[in-house]
């Protein structure tokens, strides 16, 4: 099935096209709109027909008239999509490795992602533009392992047999991992050897076989062993293999996002993709952005330009509200994914040599006196377990016959004050306090309600509840019923009863449940879709419902996530998407909450403060690997950079790390 967004032109005629385009640069002036119009709605091949008819007819060469009449971005723009594909990318590596320094992203992208068929031609292409051998002027202007593996690539010489060998799939994932993580230093010849040469099936087995027997995927270890324009050609060859149009759907989100505009990026991504799969990328933009290409475009760029990108975006998915194959395919792959077991691991552990009364002397030292040692507190605080602090509290009363918490709470002040002494109540204490502010007094702080409560096993939710009974001397279950109404209230009350299944999967259950899930005639009031959602989402298991996502994806090659939010508003909404986040990865539902707790102007310090606390001793390293997959900057530096003082220097000594 073509994907493209630009197809053959019926009733073409190049001589016609030739004069309508001679026409609209005669005279004073250009017809910008016009050779907008006709050259984005012709395919490349047409094209090419064109500008052999404009020098039939006016002895002149049409490229050279667009250039003269143009300028800017749209000259650009129009210009590329005048060259054949191979002449396009052979253009666009002349100039990476042209004059001071090298546009090595552009290299990357453009060897990373094209297929052999492509990279002959472009050789052949550069050869027959520039006069020159491109495999000698890629090795002339690069160097070390990032040389080596362009040059690998260059040969275009990448098995295509679809028939796998399950033998070579575990040797080349078990020596992928020996030539990394078991190793001291890296085998970077491994890695380009098997990442170079083998097909495209082969290696998503051997990706997903690697993820089972490191218990991380491939790209994480890519991080770790590799680094430099090694690192990112590495990584950008994976993401191809995974899946293209994912790949350029995040190259076009980063060319956009943000203060100003990788154009460059932009039009040669449009350019490239528009007869190949343009389609695809903007199904998976859509499902991974929660916007369509064509908004972020007509936001993001302006004038004939804009007119010329959304022409060739070909349509807006977010006035369609479809999801297609592709989209669903990359969902299927990150259910798959999640599905396998990874250890959880959390930042802070036990103290060695722990002397519970020794702490209690040193926090006592640092409040007495003028003045608080807050350096002392926050290195006995953060290093300590939460078990060890409850040991600590009993010590300092037991010692100085005072309340360690009543000391530090008048002795500390702000986000410090807020941080340290969360870090010293016990995990349901803690979420007991969250819930209660988010209750109480005027308002109701919904989104700490659905954090907290679709995110906790029934362990933790029980504890919550007889600490929170405890601390307020009433129910979590009457609180939440008397401050929330309708399916809202009823999801909350269902996940604080803690009684969700934990038994393994059932799979013909999953089926009958995805079904149910999938129903959208069903017109019985007391089974309506929010009722059927809460009795599946809240009850069942989370490998349970791992297995109903990937068969409600295979039924309705839909995501659950996108009918959701395409079905429902609001705070049941954004509940019910919180818990299939979380059992879909909770470690990556905590790295997107940090995320957008730091990003933009400002810092939503509560959110940041409740899941450093939170999650430290769960799963906080995980958090830390899955926020560097998705935001491409570590928890680390973008802590650093958002935070400041004592209060950042508590919340590192938390993450434990840079990575």
């Amino acid at each position: 099935v073509y994907r493209g967004s630009v197809k053959d032109f019926q009733g073409f005629d190049a001589n016609q096209d030739a004069e309508a385009l001679y026409n609209a640069m005669k005279g004073f002036g250009s017809d910008k709109e016009a050779i907008l119009d006709l050259i984005i709605s012709r395919s490349n091949k047409q094209r090419v027909e064109i500008c052999q008819a404009y020098k039939s007819l006016y002895g002149k060469d049409l490229i050279a008239d667009l250039k003269y009449e143009l300028t800017g971005k749209f000259e650009r723009l129009i210009v590329s999509l005048m060259r054949p594909p191979a002449y396009g990318d052979a253009k666009e590596i002349k100039d990476a490795i042209s004059g001071v320094g090298t546009d090595e992203k552009c290299l990357i992208e453009i060897l990373a992602s094209r297929t052999n068929q492509e990279i002959h031609d472009l050789v052949a292409a550069y050869k027959d533009a520039y006069g020159r051998d491109l495999e000698a002027d890629i090795v002339g202007d690069t160097s070390g392992h990032f040389k080596k593996m362009l040059v690998v690539l260059l040969q275009g010489a990448r098995e295509e047999d679809d028939v796998v060998s399950e033998d070579l799939v575990e040797q080349d994932a078990k020596d992928l991992l020996e030539a990394g993580e078991l190793k001291w230093g890296t085998d970077e010849a491994q890695f380009i050897f098997i990442l170079g040469r083998r097909s495209r099936q082969h290696l998503r087995l051997v990706f997903d076989e690697y993820l089972k027997i490191a218990g991380k995927p491939i790209e994480r270890s890519i991080r770790g062993e590799l680094s430099g324009d090694f690192e990112k050609l590495m990584l950008a060859v994976v993401k191809c293999i995974r899946s293209k149009a994912e790949y350029f759907a995040e190259r076009l989100y980063k060319a956009m996002k943000g203060l100003g505009t990788r154009d460059n990026t932009l039009i040669r991504i449009m350019v490239s993709r528009s007869e190949i799969d343009m389609l695809d990328i903007r199904e998976v933009f859509r499902t991974k952005y929660e916007k369509s290409l064509y908004n972020m475009i007509k936001e993001d760029t302006s004038g004939e330009y804009k007119k010329a990108l959304l022409k060739l975006c070909g349509g807006d998915d977010d006035a369609a509200g479809e999801f297609f194959p592709e989209a669903a395919q990359v969902a299927y792959r990150m259910w798959e994914l999640s599905a396998v077991k990874v250890e959880l691991r959390g930042t802070v552990q036990p103290a060695g040599d722990f002397n519970d009364d020794g702490d209690a002397q040193v926090l006592r030292k640092a409040m007495k006196g003028l003045g608080t040692d807050e350096g002392a507190i926050i290195e006995v605080v953060t290093k300590r377990s939460n078990a060890q602090r409850q040991q600590i509290l009993k010590a300092y009363k037991a010692h100085y016959g005072r309340d360690l918490m009543a000391d530090l709470k008048s002795e500390l002040s702000g986000s410090l004050a807020k941080l340290i002494l969360g870090l010293m109540l016990t995990p349901a204490q803690y979420d007991a306090k969250q819930l209660r502010k988010a209750v109480e007094g005027a308002g109701t702080d919904e989104s700490v309600l659905i954090e907290i409560m679709a995110t906790r096993n029934n362990q933790e939710i029980r504890a919550i509840n007889e600490a929170y009974q405890e601390a307020y001397h009433k129910s979590l279950e009457d609180d939440l019923s008397s401050d929330t109404s309708g399916h809202f209230k009823r999801i909350l009350v269902s996940l604080a009863l803690g009684n969700r299944d934990e038994g393994p999967e059932d799979l013909t259950q999953a089926h009958e449940d995805a079904k149910k899930l999938a129903d959208v005639s069903s017109n019985d009031s007391s089974d309506s879709l929010e009722t059927r959602f809460l009795s599946i989402l809240c009850t069942r298991s989370y490998p349970h419902l791992r297995r109903v996502f990937q068969e409600f994806i295979k039924m309705t090659n839909h995501d659950v996530e996108h009918a959701i939010k395409k079905r429902m508003s609001g705070d049941v909404r954004d509940a019910f998407v919180a818990i299939v986040r979380s059992v879909k990865n909770k470690p990556a539902f905590f790295a997107d909450k940090l995320y957008k707790s730091m990003k933009g102007a400002g810092t939503d310090e509560r959110t940041l403060t409740r899941i450093m606390i939170s999650r430290s001793e769960i799963d906080l390293f995980n958090i830390r690997g899955e926020f560097i997959d998705l935001f491409d900057k570590s928890l680390h530096h973008m802590i650093e950079k958002d935070t400041s003082g004592d209060y950042r220097k508590a919340l590192l000594a938390l993450c434990g790390g840079e990575d």
